[in-house]
């Protein structure tokens, strides 16, 4: 539940910019940039354990939270048929960008970084939007329903 606070949420889009910064400073500071991409993995990984249970999980990012709790468990409960294709295309689009953001880092080339931004960031969100539509179209499961609060 603590990944569910709102600042776990919003906080955790500065990874990928430090994660990239990280691996880009290899050109200004060649090896030092270890220390840099270390500091980001760490935060990458530390993010959705620093913050409190949230006191209230009726909003946006929290909900974004609970319903990829719901998608991760769609073997056991299964979802709405609407929602079974979306979060894989969605997913994929961001993969996409993802590549694109790898293969910009490692020849150093922007305007391809920024499209990739642009995609990841693109399909997370829409991804993150579909799950609170997902959330919302499952809270009456008397298990996920207790999650709100």
């Amino acid at each position: 539940m603590r990944h569910a606070n709102p600042w776990s949420g919003w906080t955790r889009f500065t990874a990928l910019p430090l994660l990239v910064i990280a691996f880009w400073s290899r050109v200004w500071i060649g090896w030092w940039s270890l220390i840099i991409i270390a500091i980001a993995l760490i935060w990458t990984y530390f993010n959705p354990r620093l913050f409190k249970k949230p006191k209230s999980t009726d909003n946006w990012a929290s909900k974004a939270v609970l319903g990829e709790r719901v998608w991760s468990n769609r073997d056991q409960i299964p979802v709405p048929n609407h929602h079974r294709y979306p979060p894989h295309i969605l997913n994929l689009i961001a993969a996409i960008g993802g590549l694109i953001v790898i293969w910009s880092v490692y020849f150093l080339e922007t305007w391809p970084l920024l499209i990739g931004f642009s995609l990841i960031y693109l399909g997370k969100v829409w991804y993150l939007d579909r799950m609170v539509w997902l959330y919302e179209d499952q809270k009456h499961i008397p298990e996920y329903g207790k999650w709100l609060y």
